[in-house]
């Protein structure tokens, strides 16, 4: 039977080393399925019934890489040089410890030291005073004893690298950087460039530090969320508090939160009113106040009073939990960009290959040409060969924006859906809860003829109760605890609710539903008050209606701002709602934007598929669940819960509407980056092969072409981890 199964591999600093690792595993008999992932250093793959999981860690080891099951710390290895006194000997990995290649890839242990502590920046130092010391040994000796010195320095850092490559060559990947790298080392050796292959292997070190730093960076983005979850938990215990682990927290614990403390886990108020800052969930910068019988997320700050608060999640399925969850399998859902970069970069690299090889061996075949000269540009040529800078600047670009996205409550679930939303024409929003509070509030109660206004809404009330739609909820709250027992209550979409109340069937419905089975006695009043901007329903049971009563629920504050903005980024804004038409209009007309009412579920996703392919919908994720999978970019909106972070392709954590044209904004900036590192890395290259073939430039330059230009395009990416896009330009 097959199974999935998920591994944790480190010193991954590139997309060059996704690659390697992907094609290896890929390899391997009853493996398939195969993801890597870069920022999230996540191998996952299907395994057939029998086959071996040792094998897989055993690949991605020869690699050199480390690697260990998820959730376990992936073991620790040697250092080629310097080697760290504490590291175990006797772990059921200790034949990798030695293993000549692990010092040019990240170990776990260094994340958080400084360059030259970590295992690469050791290999820096080494191959950096190697070659000063042969440069001291030429300029104090002389010239031949000094040759001799920089083949040594050369050879010395050349040879794990050169392992690397054929242990990649082993499992019939010929195209690796570090084959390149070594190809062009040893071939500078037999042309007697001994000096610049002793600089080439050192500027190699430098560049993979290079890209271990960016890498850092924008993985810390990502892990700065785990860091918002406090590390401990103050639980009550019969009268009696004790520290612990938050991550032991169990399901209806009472904890204690102390003005100044972070929630340790996702839960409900059981005691105490306080204000809580949001900010590191949602990136709601106010305080909100919440009270008993709230819900507050893990990560959040208690800015006032002490509160008990009930756990409601165990620590792996809090709401910080699942953001980190989702912005790292977002790596999965590859933007269509990215997945071109891929395939041009499959041929990329053996085409530079050719074309060196044509360097090195069609011009000297002409008359007074000299191998030597032609053969070095031919090196030079293999260096720029590697795809890592563009292979790299789709994933890093998306994983900062991902990650910047995450800090203000905006999460999108992968480049797609990024790339997607970028291309947005058209902007629909769902009505109530959206564009609106979500609360509205009975404003008037008109009943029929011979009912009383108590028995209009204790009626009402009945046919509502055990409803959760924003208008039953009003309803119920008005007439308190005066509803009429009821039964078999059920829901008519777009039209209402019955239900038997007093032994009669009886509705709550909309006045054009009501008017057609006679249960309206006032269609002029019902329409005068939705001309006003108020919801009406009708309560009626056959042909005997009981009375109007009609509700508002008001604009949000920056839902006419949001409107402003989109319309200032070239988006048409439109409003889908089952309200009736003239109540529709005049919030429309408020906020300024197209509408379209009594529009029943279908309806919306008809009206959905007719704007076309670069729409986004906005919703509250549940009602609105058809159009949300047919728009472009479907986006839930909604403070945290279940359904605003697992429907949908993105989710607005936040309440507000103006988050919608961020969510846009961010997406547009994060395509603009990509179109930037796309042509830095081509463009960089493009020069350089220039310049490699008529021998302007040389082998140091071309390793720093390559090296720079992958450290140019991840800063770059980096610059979205800055990026606000809650700012209007």
């Amino acid at each position: 039977m097959a199974e999935q199964r998920e591994w944790s591999v480190t010193g991954m600093d590139c997309a060059a080393c996704t690659t390697k690792v992907t094609r290896a595993v890929e390899r391997l008999p009853g493996v398939s399925a195969v993801k890597v992932a870069l920022m999230a250093e996540r191998l996952s793959l299907v395994l057939d019934d029998g086959a071996d999981p040792a094998a897989v860690e055993g690949t991605v080891r020869k690699l050199g890489y480390g690697i260990a099951p998820k959730g376990q710390d992936v073991p620790r290895k040697k250092a080629f040089v310097l080697p760290d006194d504490d590291t175990p000997q006797n772990d059921d990995h200790s034949s990798h410890d030695h293993d000549p290649s692990s010092h040019t890839h990240a170990d776990p242990a260094d994340r958080g030291k400084a360059w030259y502590h970590t295992a690469k920046g050791r290999l820096v130092i080494l191959t950096g005073a190697l070659l000063v010391v042969a440069w001291g040994i030429e300029l104090l000796t002389s010239a031949t004893i000094g040759y001799r010195a920089f083949v040594l320095a050369c050879v010395i850092g050349v040879a794990p690298v050169a392992k690397r490559a054929f242990a990649a060559l082993r499992m019939g990947q010929p195209f690796t950087i570090e084959s390149l790298m070594t190809v062009a080392a040893i071939g500078a050796l037999f042309i007697g460039a001994a000096e610049e292959a002793a600089l080439v292997v050192f500027l190699f070190a430098v560049g993979e530090v290079l890209e271990g730093v960016a890498a850092g960076k924008a993985r810390d983005g990502i892990r700065g969320l785990a860091q918002l979850v406090p590390k401990t938990a103050i639980i009550e215990i019969g009268g009696r508090t004790r520290t612990v682990p938050a991550e032991t927290l169990e399901i209806g614990q009472i904890v204690l939160v102390r003005p100044g403390d972070r929630v340790p886990a996702d839960g409900e108020i059981a005691d105490g009113t306080s204000g809580i800052d949001e900010s590191p969930v949602t990136g709601e910068s106010i305080p909100v106040n919440r009270t008993t019988g709230d819900a507050v997320f893990a990560g959040s700050i208690n800015t006032e009073a002490a509160l008990r608060v009930r756990v409601t999640r165990a620590a792996a399925d809090n709401t910080i939990s699942r953001i980190i969850r989702l912005v790292e399998e977002a790596e999965d859902a590859r933007a269509p960009t990215e997945r071109f970069i891929d395939r041009f970069s499959r041929w990329y690299m053996p085409a530079v290959v050719g074309v060196a090889l044509l360097v090195m061996l069609v011009p000297p075949l002409a008359p007074g040409a000299d191998w030597g000269t032609w053969t070095y540009r031919g090196l030079a040529l293999l260096l720029i060969g590697c795809p890592c800078a563009l292979v790299i600047s789709v994933p890093a670009a998306i994983a900062s924006a991902l990650s910047s996205g995450a800090r203000r409550g905006l999460l999108m679930k992968g480049g797609a859906v990024i790339e997607a939303a970028a291309k947005t024409t058209h902007v629909a929003f769902d009505k109530t809860g959206t564009l609106t509070r979500g609360k509205p509030v009975v404003t008037d109660i008109v009943p029929a003829p011979g009912v009383s206004e108590a028995d209009l809404l204790a009626i009402a009330a009945g046919v509502e109760t055990g409803s959760s739609h924003p208008l039953a909820v009003a309803i119920l709250a008005r007439a308190g605890d005066t509803a009429k027992p009821s039964q078999a209550a059920r829901a008519l979409p777009g039209k209402g609710v019955q239900a038997i109340v007093e032994g009669a069937k009886t509705w709550v419905a909309s006045p054009l539903h009501a008017a057609e089975l006679g249960g309206i006695a006032d269609p002029d009043r019902a329409s005068a008050l939705e001309e006003q901007g108020k919801t009406v329903v009708a309560v009626f049971r056959d042909n005997t209606p009981i009375g109007l009563i009609a509700l508002r629920d008001e604009p949000r504050d920056d839902a006419s701002e949001a409107v402003r903005q989109l319309t200032g980024m070239g988006i048409a804004s439109v409003m889908m709602t089952g309200d009736n038409a003239r109540t529709a209009a005049a919030i429309a007309g408020t906020l300024g934007l197209d509408h379209r009412a009594q529009m029943m579920p279908e309806d919306k996703l008809t009206a959905i598929r007719d704007l076309g392919p670069q729409v986004m919908m906005i919703g509250d994720g549940i009602n609105d669940a058809p159009a949300l999978k047919q728009a472009g970019v479907g986006v839930a909106m909604g403070s945290g819960t279940d359904v605003a972070l697992e429907t949908a392709d993105a989710a607005i954590l936040r309440d507000r509407v103006t988050d919608a044209p961020a969510l846009i904004r961010l997406a547009r900036a994060t395509m603009g980056n990509i179109r930037q590192n796309v042509t830095l890395a081509l463009g960089l290259k493009a020069v350089f092969l220039v310049t490699s073939v008529f021998g302007i430039t040389g082998l140091w330059i071309a390793i720093l072409a390559d090296t720079g230009a992958t450290v140019l395009v991840t800063l770059n990416a980096l610059r979205l981890l800055r990026f606000d896009p809650t700012r209007d330009a």
